[in-house]
């Protein structure tokens, strides 16, 4: 039984490409800024479950470009369900921490009451109410500052500066676990194989890393990881110039899918790069 997956060249969805089972397409197969894109690649290749890992990503830039990203992160995941419907398969989606405001301290449940911050937030949240009213057989699945060897993401991003600069600032009270692409393709996949065979463990979940941490104390771990001597200077996120405002607390309870599927918080420390080559800086 083969499973779809939405996003083949992101970071989770290129792992989950090499997956034995799974046929992986990309923006090229399935545009899905276009309306009906996904619904006939579903029909097309009648797989055994969905997993959209594919989603518009670029938080800042999704406060001009509203209606792209409501289209790509609402209407498009909305429609796959519907798709899933007809032909009775579950549909496995990845969501984030910014559908919440990130009040707080605690962790955040996965049925607490969302108040996205962000056109991001709102558009990620929009497209899991509209898979809840499309089908009764979905797992939303809620994670947070996720990272790979390859990609746009934090880890990359800090290395790059961290070898250009001597001394960078970062917000220190930003609060979340980093959650490694890799360990959320393995949880997608093995997710998306239970609901095949059973169906009544729907509902919406939590995944993140086993260690929550602050976005300085991250990028600290990264730079000593590789040994690169960069200081890293705290600051507050309202020192930080940006056109979207982020959650200060991405704290996730991952307690459920543990306790359903008994998938475990990754160790993100270990998944981090050991070493960076200077002449291919990511």
């Amino acid at each position: 039984m083969t499973t779809l997956v939405f996003g083949a060249s992101g970071q989770v969805g290129s792992i989950l490409a090499d997956m034995k089972d799974v046929t992986a397409i990309d923006r090229v197969e399935a545009d899905l800024s276009v309306a009906g894109a996904c619904r006939r690649a579903i029909e097309t290749r009648r797989p055994a479950a969905v997993i959209n890992a594919a989603a518009y990503t670029a938080v800042d830039q999704a406060e001009e470009e509203t209606d792209l990203a409501f289209r790509i992160n609402a209407a498009a995941p909305t429609e796959m369900a519907h798709a899933c419907t007809e032909l009775g398969i579950p549909l496995i989606h990845l969501s984030t921490d910014y559908v919440f405001d990130g009040s707080g301290t605690r962790a955040w449940q996965p049925d607490d009451v969302p108040a996205p911050l962000s056109v991001y937030g709102k558009s990620k949240l929009a497209g899991e109410e509209g898979i809840k009213s499309a089908t009764d057989v979905f797992a939303i699945i809620r994670t947070s500052w996720v990272f790979a060897r390859h990609g746009d993401n934090f880890v990359n991003t800090m290395l790059r500066l961290g070898s250009e600069r001597r001394e960078l600032q970062v917000v220190s009270n930003e609060f979340g676990a980093p959650t490694p692409a890799q360990a959320i393709a393995s949880a997608c996949f093995q997710v998306a194989c239970s609901l095949i065979a059973h169906p009544g463990l729907a509902g919406t979940y939590h995944f993140a890393g086993g260690q929550d941490i602050s976005r300085s104390g991250f990028a600290r771990k990264i730079l000593s990881r590789v040994g690169i001597p960069c200081k890293i200077i705290d600051i507050a996120s309202s020192d930080y110039p940006a056109m979207a405002i982020r959650p200060e607390n991405s704290r996730l309870d991952c307690t459920s899918l543990l306790q359903t599927f008994g998938i475990e918080r990754p160790d993100w420390e270990v998944a981090l790069p050991s070493r960076f080559d200077y002449r291919h800086r990511a």
